[in-house]
């Protein structure tokens, strides 16, 4: 099958400005940078002012966004090592404040001590606390770590429940934490709004809500049921490889055509293939076990340069 013109923007060698990832060439730069150049104009352009959008044309242009998004990263995926509900809930919990590869590079000792949630209910709190401090705000996380798996223990037979209403009655789980352990470990669709997620929503101009929650129920309006555990992810991808939150890489953006915000960040392509990252950018992803079809390569499993890449980029918070 061929592939469209959006994914060919996004995997076509760029000259100089092409890297090499696992032996896989990004090559974003150059044709993404072109995409994003051609769209730019358009949107600057004086002339009459534009018509509203209505919300019918708003929901189409969303959904083409949802469909671009889907062939420049069919390989989108949580960034989290897991093996099991359990193992996703707890590394969702941590990754709160900091970044999916902080946590990840500090899961395999945690999950090695406390592989159950009757092991993780018994921990003393000090030790637990000295095994997460890397991920911050290690105490509050181990109290709420220890209250989850105690309720896990106590109330649901020390599995992980699998609907919404039981799920944020466990210490330390809200709506996103939820949504994120029941979209990829059970298949449950939900949306999850992070802080990548709700500023893209407001950026694509499909909702001008500041409020998750709003966020969320605006957005599931927009989309069918069976789209959103995956559209979170593609967006979430999205944001953290080119919309970014202080420098929007605007000029090597494929979606640039269909997105009202273009032009907040860096519109030259040149500049702005400097600004992309992880895989887009000739460096590591966020987990230190990719799933088979990544383009990018494994991150490092301890703290390094990759880390710095990384930081302020956020994982997902409550």
């Amino acid at each position: 099958m061929a592939e469209s013109k959006v994914r060919k923007a996004a995997a076509a060698p760029a000259g100089k400005t092409a890297r090499t990832t696992a032996g896989t060439t990004a090559g974003t730069a150059g044709a993404v940078g072109t995409v994003a150049k051609a769209a730019g104009p358009a949107a600057t352009k004086p002339g009459k002012p534009k018509k509203p959008e209505s919300h019918l044309a708003m929901v189409r242009r969303a959904r083409k966004i949802n469909r671009a998004l889907a062939e420049l990263y069919p390989y989108a995926h949580p960034e989290l090592d897991f093996e099991s509900p359990f193992e996703l809930l707890v590394a969702t919990v941590l990754s709160a404040q900091t970044t999916d590869l902080r946590v990840n590079q500090t899961t395999p000792v945690l999950f090695a001590t406390y592989p159950t949630p009757a092991a993780m209910a018994a921990a003393v709190p000090e030790e637990l606390e000295e095994i997460i401090r890397p991920t911050g705000f290690f105490r509050n996380k181990a109290k709420a770590l220890i209250g989850l798996s105690i309720t896990l223990r106590d109330n649901f037979g020390g599995e992980v429940p699998r609907t919404l209403d039981e799920m944020v009655t466990l210490p330390g789980v809200g709506r996103k934490t939820a949504n994120v352990v029941l979209g990829n470990a059970y298949g449950v669709p939900g949306i999850t709004v992070d802080t990548h997620f709700g500023r893209l929503a407001r950026r694509f101009g499909w909702t001008t809500e500041e409020d998750p929650v709003a966020v969320e129920a605006a957005v599931a309006e927009i989309f069918p049921k069976s789209e959103w555990t995956m559209l979170s992810h593609r967006v979430v991808f999205h944001g953290r490889r080119i919309c970014h939150s202080r420098k929007p890489a605007c000029g090597a953006c494929p979606i640039a055509a269909l997105c009202p915000s273009y032009g907040v960040g860096e519109i030259d392509p040149q500049k702005a293939a400097g600004l992309l990252k992880y895989e887009l950018g000739g460096q590591p992803g966020q987990r230190l076990r990719p799933p088979t079809d990544y383009p990018g390569a494994p991150a490092p499993s301890t703290p390094g340069v990759a880390g710095a890449e990384a930081a302020g980029d956020g994982g997902v918070t409550e």
